[in-house]
């Protein structure tokens, strides 16, 4: 029986569906034993020093987890295959589980781009990885499109620095669209809003990553999250880790794991469109994406020609009433496609396409791929999303 020592915490969903992937594996190809360590380990006597040893007389056949970069020479001393959640930086020497960092930040920014803001703001944390990589992402698309950009980023949570992120937030240009590295600070970010009376969606446009439901609904309003594919990751880890065991693999490899779409919740329902006839055409749009939506039905709202209408939205939102109609209902399908186990047809349907044959041209064109190709595929038995592509539109 392979044994496989647990040094990850449990108290986020990012490590619980890791945990769920890795465990899914090892189902499927085990029986695996596990132990798992808690989060405090690091505080205990000796420390990493006293892991090792429970290692060596547990007879663990291969480690996950974190560790501090001055004891990771000691791993040596087991010879047997690591796997290191990341956390300062990537190891050079070990295994990594890691992520699309920049394509996580990349896809935030082009998520506000497109609801027209021109500030953009970071909070994150200095000098890890995750983090660091996260903000060049998005602060490198940010100033490609020419947004002013600007970032507070800590070592600690203190009352200090909770003063100075006060401050900043009052100080930022509004609206803004602010990207928080991870769940956990945006729900910082929603705090300090509600305390200095600044609003949510209205001044601060919110999004997180991760997707931590109970995390992004303790905050009011909820807040909109990136999700990973971390359960996906975490079966990669354990199929490779299992070729290394058998010591079919040899050498460390990197599991990366990629954002995949963007939960909406209410920090995110603040579009920066100053034209108010343009703004209750996009609203209307969003609010019937399912049904049979028409040019003519959507400038009915609208006390101006057709022709005085179509000019305005395409000046203001740099592309037609119909494609915007067209990418409003691809991005539902494609959300539906990753989060339902729906027919291929009622997916169409809930997003307002009533041509099965035409949304299968359509998602070919627009996502590389038929839309059974485009769908992940699920374990029998579960439903979870365990996503091949990422969709960005």
């Amino acid at each position: 029986m392979i044994r496989i020592l647990l040094l990850v915490d449990c108290a986020n969903d990012f490590d619980r569906n890791l945990l769920r992937g890795i465990v899914r594996y090892s189902r499927e190809n085990g029986p695996w034993l596990f132990y798992r360590l808690p989060s405090y380990y690091k505080s205990i006597e000796n420390g990493e020093r006293s892991i090792l040893e429970w290692a060596k007389t547990w007879k663990a056949d291969a480690i996950i987890g974190q560790w501090n970069d001055d004891a990771m020479d000691l791993l040596k001393e087991l010879n047997i295959p690591v796997v290191l959640q990341n956390y300062r930086h990537r190891s050079t020497t070990y295994s990594n589980l890691t992520g699309d960092y920049e394509g996580t930040g990349l896809m935030a920014a082009r998520f506000f781009a497109e609801r027209l803001f021109r500030n953009f703001a970071f909070f994150g944390v200095k000098g890890v990885v995750w983090s660091d990589e996260r903000c060049k992402g998005y602060r490198g698309e940010v100033e490609r499109i020419g947004g002013t950009f600007h970032a507070f980023e800590t070592e600690k949570d203190n009352e200090k620095n909770r003063e100075a992120l006060s401050r900043w937030l009052r100080e930022l240009p509004k609206p803004v669209a602010l990207f928080c590295c991870d769940d956990a600070h945006a729900l910082t970010i929603s705090e300090i809003c509600k305390m200095e009376n600044i609003l949510i969606p209205e001044d601060v446009s919110l999004l997180g990553v991760d997707n931590d439901e109970l995390i992004c609904n303790i905050s009011d309003p909820p807040i909109s999250s990136i999700e990973l594919e971390v359960e996906k990751g975490g079966y990669a880890v354990g199929k490779l880790l299992h070729r290394q065991i058998r010591k079919e693999l040899v050498g460390p490899f990197n599991v990366v794991i990629n954002p995949i779409r963007i939960e909406l919740r209410q920090s995110t329902e603040k579009h920066n469109i100053k034209d108010p006839y343009v703004l209750r055409i996009v609203k209307y749009i969003e609010q019937h994406i399912t049904t049979d939506l028409t040019i003519e039905s959507i400038v009915g709202q609208i006390p101006l020609s057709r022709r005085n209408i179509e000019l305005k939205f395409k000046q203001v939102m740099n592309t037609s009433i119909y494609q915007y109609v067209l990418k409003c209902r691809v991005n539902r399908f494609a959300n539906l496609l990753l989060t339902t186990d729906l027919p291929l047809a009622e997916i169409a349907g809930e997003a307002g396409f009533r041509d099965y044959n035409n949304i299968s041209r359509i998602v070919q064109k627009m996502m590389g791929g038929s839309p059974t190709e485009s769908r992940p595929r699920r374990p029998s038995g579960q439903s979870g999303a365990f996503p091949t592509r990422l969709f960005v539109f």
